[in-house]
């Protein structure tokens, strides 16, 4: 029987930067049999939370708590062997703050934005 997965990722799976990056983990994930389950933005209404919402920045929930940007990044990538340097590394106190403040300001705006001009396009 399969275990459940204790980890989830809610991401933006129509953003070309957002698919790579998390399709990797998610390759990762299943070729290591970890048990981390991957959501599109359709499941967002089961997160709690609005499409809108969900498109703006990760979301992971990670022992029963929904975290969101790089605490989302570092649940994440402590979950899989390959990453956890790298939780360790951007969890130091003066990187984590940096980090944040880079993806909450420059990173996750620009790439919303650029989701934003995609739907327009589709519609």
């Amino acid at each position: 029987m399969e275990k459940p997965a204790d980890t989830s990722v809610l991401f933006n799976a129509d953003c070309p930067v957002c698919n790579w990056e998390i399709g990797h983990y998610k390759t990762y994930a299943k070729g290591a049999a970890l048990p981390i389950r991957f959501d599109g933005l359709e499941a967002a209404c089961r997160w709690g939370l609005t499409e809108d919402q969900a498109a703006r920045r990760l979301h992971v929930l990670a022992d029963g708590q929904l975290l969101s940007g790089i605490p989302a990044f570092l649940a994440l990538w402590r979950e899989m062997p390959r990453y956890r340097w790298l939780a360790r590394l951007v969890g130091l106190p003066g990187l984590r703050h940096f980090a944040a403040a880079s993806y909450d300001y420059v990173l996750a705006p620009v790439i919303y934005r650029a989701h934003l001009r995609r739907m327009r396009r589709k519609a």
